[in-house]
């Protein structure tokens, strides 16, 4: 038995999907985060994107490290950013683990195990997640250089995956069940350009919205600076794509976007939010910001706060800046914001935030809307609308007499609202 561990984001957990095909097409039997006892090799894959995840991984590194001491496990691997990253510190820092592998290592470990990586399943893999809903990994990569992030150390160089070879992922996934597909990439807006010389995004649309039986098409992550316009068009006009986006703007303040080297101004962030609400009635709009970058005054401050306040983002998630070794950020700008300034600054953020959230809420008290099933909690069936991505958004706390199936899709009537959950009856 392998069990294979998985930390952090979406994108590690397709990693892990992936790798857990190719250990099962060698005849091994495979799990995902199962009980230790029960394996004889556990790989863990890792996440190093912020100081938390970061301690997140060491901690779960260790305490299989204890597993292996007691005889629980034989072989301990570790897999992921953070090992891509930090590689040499580890082995050296923790000895026990059998090998470290990066963020492109996959048939480094099936070869470590003693087996063979099979070329014929690429595109393969088990879904971890509920049947009716997978990640589809379009590219691999960054070439931003904004001036707090790590990724392109860690994942490397934008590559896209061919429009064909996505396709043919799409449409096996869908035989396989999935009606609902969400589109994830550290860069969305720039699939494409490494291999069609364009942004190649609305293309991927075009043919992915084709696919029958495929109802939900959900973007995730995509970068505001030369955002592909045609996009917007195509989320209006595209039935089973969802008025959902998710795409991290960080700040709002000339200054500090400068700083971050974000490629994108206050009036072009504006202007593009304009350009989604009015050409896309019913968006959704997610984001993520960021408070404490070097140099951001009150001043800063206060501007993203009203940005947040005028803006009334659907969904907004914050992260304080912490400074990572090599970047451009940590090269050229101490971090001289004290953390409890920062924490502060975030606080007084998510609580704007959580009013928004509210309100947004309640004005949908009393609206009939569709929702997918995802699982039953007790009496209750939970689902999510078409502005809802799984782990990270609302959920829709439904009560109902009779059965319901999961991943069928119902009209529910919105009877209650909370902060971040919606309350309804079939």
């Amino acid at each position: 038995m392998v069990n294979i561990v998985t930390l952090g984001c979406s994108k590690n957990l397709l990693d892990s999907e992936v790798l857990l095909k190719q250990i099962e097409a060698n005849g091994l039997r495979v799990s995902h985060n199962s009980n230790t006892s029960q394996a004889n090799a556990v790989i863990i894959n890792t996440c190093g994107f912020i100081k938390d995840a970061k301690e997140e991984s060491i901690d779960t590194i260790l305490q299989y490290v204890r597993e292996k001491e007691k005889g629980n496990i034989q072989q301990l691997y570790v897999m992921g950013c953070l090992s891509e990253r930090y590689k040499k510190d580890l082995e050296k820092e923790i000895s026990d683990v059998d090998k470290y592998f990066g963020t492109n290592n996959l048939k480094d470990i099936i070869e470590s195990l003693g087996y063979n990586y099979k070329d014929n399943l690429t595109g393969e893999r088990i879904i971890t997640t509920p049947k009716h809903y997978a990640y589809l990994k379009i590219s691999e990569g960054c070439d931003r250089q904004c001036s707090f992030c790590a990724i392109p150390l860690m994942r490397g160089k934008h590559k896209s995956k061919p429009v064909q070879m996505l396709i043919d992922e799409a449409e096996n996934l869908v035989r396989k069940g999935v009606k609902e597909l969400i589109l994830i990439a550290q860069d969305l807006s720039y699939y494409g350009v490494d291999i069609y010389h364009k942004q190649s995004l609305p293309e991927l649309l075009e043919r992915l919205s084709g696919i029958e039986k495929l109802r939900w098409i959900r973007l995730h992550y995509a970068y505001p600076a030369g955002f592909p316009k045609e996009v917007i068009r195509l989320i209006h006009e595209k039935e089973n794509i969802c008025k959902y986006i998710d795409i991290p703007f960080q700040h709002i303040s000339d200054r500090v976007l400068k700083k971050m080297r974000r490629g994108i101004t206050s009036k072009q962030t504006y202007s593009l939010i304009e350009a989604f609400r009015k050409s896309i009635p019913g968006l959704t709009l997610r984001t993520t910001l960021m408070v404490g970058h070097p140099g951001e005054s009150e001043e800063d401050f206060d501007e993203l706060m009203r940005f947040a306040d005028k803006v009334r983002f659907d969904r907004l998630g914050i992260f304080t800046y912490c400074e990572e070794e090599d970047t451009y950020g940590a090269r050229n700008f101490p971090d001289e914001i004290a953390d409890d300034v920062k924490q502060s600054r975030a606080d007084r953020i998510m609580a704007l935030q959580e009013e928004i959230s509210l309100g947004l809420n309640e004005a949908k008290i009393g609206k009939v809307v569709e929702v997918i099933i995802d699982r039953k909690e007790g009496s209750l069936w939970i689902g999510r609308t078409e502005g809802d991505s799984p782990e990270v958004d609302n959920e829709v706390l439904i009560s109902s007499e009779h059965k319901l199936m999961l991943g069928e899709f119902y009209k529910v009537k919105i009877t209650g609202a909370e902060h971040h959950d919606l309350k309804a009856n079939i």
